[in-house]
């Protein structure tokens, strides 16, 4: 991975545009190929594919052509208690892009640019998350997480509120 993140610093300008807009495009392939999110509802889910480290996805969002989802494991950081790691993602159907809008793996995006970073370096780090989460949707896929082993999950909703899993149907759409 460092490889692909040295060869993007040396891409000029409008090199590292296309190459972060082919990031977005194979994103959507992997995700759309693994979960078909269109087809989730607004809602909690989790992937169980027998190793103790379940996956969950949460449609936050859901509009005509655009979908805000999040992605993570059911671990916490101990030290802040978000999800660790996780992305928030931006999916736009319409133009088949997946876009890592932040991460969290450990620390915060502020904390690592500042609250007002430059466009090289905002770019240089919007690469950064697109291709951990490009090489984080094949490490899942190759585990074998996919739309057969995703199950509507309203128990995992953050408000408190938990659903024994018996009491609830799955909420993905047919």
């Amino acid at each position: 991975m460092s490889e692909v993140l040295d060869q993007s610093q040396s891409l000029p300008k409008l090199g590292r545009f296309r190459y972060l807009m082919g990031l977005y495009a194979e994103n959507h392939q992997r995700l759309t190929r693994m979960f078909a999110p269109r087809d989730l509802s607004v809602g909690h889910f989790r992937s169980t594919i027998g190793d103790d480290l379940d996956l969950h996805l949460e449609v936050l969002a859901s509009y005509p052509y655009t979908q805000e989802l999040r992605l993570s494991y059911l671990l916490r950081d101990p030290r802040t208690g978000v999800p660790d790691p996780s992305a928030h993602l931006r999916c736009y159907h319409d133009a088949e892009q997946l876009e890592a809008t932040h991460c969290y793996i450990g620390r915060r995006w502020q904390d690592v640019l500042g609250l007002n970073p430059q466009l090289p370096v905002l770019v240089g780090y919007r690469l950064r998350m697109n291709v951990f989460l490009g090489k984080w949707l094949e490490y899942l896929a190759e585990q074998g997480h996919s739309r057969f082993t995703l199950a509507g999950a309203p128990e995992l909703a953050e408000d408190g509120a938990v659903i024994p899993a018996d009491d609830h149907e799955a909420v993905l759409a047919s």
